[in-house]
């Protein structure tokens, strides 16, 4: 099920698609409003949040900030247990590569990511990191959109990279691969969206 920016959630229509009653909709639809996902507009009606493109660069700064320390903290902190987690997770990620399953590569890109926020023992910091990668699932859709949908096996190297570093703790090289990885995805998702606002335009 896909819904666009700006377009009307219906709350029967997902209770009857469900199964469910309208209570737990609603309850998924608070939790949704929280991680910025759906607005909840004066009439009391719900639409998916727009995608706000002014507040992108404020977005990529904030979660490169929250990438690198939490990827830092994992190189200086992370165990076994860790590692092994964060190994699984990349298993998963490739598949998804792999296979060329967009929605899946977003959901263990993310998984990935959470393993080392959580590998860095901090909460706060994990907290605040998670909800910048939901908010930025969206994001993540249009930034490979941007490949046509053909995800190249570089996505999957870079993560290994990053693994590696963590792996040896060398958390000067984690945090600097963490920065590269977010200002990769910065750059080809503003360079997707001027391709996509001017690919239309006709000038004779």
């Amino acid at each position: 099920m896909q819904l666009s920016p700006g377009q009307p959630v219906d709350e029967v229509g997902l209770a009857e698609r469900f199964g469910v009653s309208r209570s737990p909709v609603r309850e998924a639809l608070v939790r949704l409003a929280a991680q910025g996902l759906v607005s909840t507009l004066p009439n009391k009606s719900t639409i998916i949040s727009p995608l706000n493109i002014e507040e992108f660069p404020q977005y990529i700064d904030a979660l490169d900030l929250l990438q690198r320390a939490t990827h830092r903290l994992a190189a200086i902190l992370r165990n076994d247990e860790d590692l092994a987690n964060i190994d699984l997770c990349q298993q998963q990620f490739a598949k998804a590569v792999a296979d060329g399953d967009v929605v899946a590569m977003i959901e263990r890109n993310q998984a990935f990511h959470m393993a080392i926020a959580n590998a860095s023992r901090n909460n706060y910091l994990g907290k605040s990191y998670s909800r910048l990668l939901d908010e930025g699932r969206r994001i993540l859709r249009l930034y490979f959109r941007s490949y046509n949908d053909t995800l190249p096996p570089e996505l999957v190297v870079e993560h290994d990279h990053i693994i590696a570093a963590i792996r040896s703790q060398d958390a000067d090289l984690a945090e600097r691969l963490a920065h590269e990885h977010s200002i990769e995805v910065k750059t080809r998702f503003l360079e997707y969206m001027a391709t996509s606002y001017t690919s239309g335009i006709k000038v004779s």
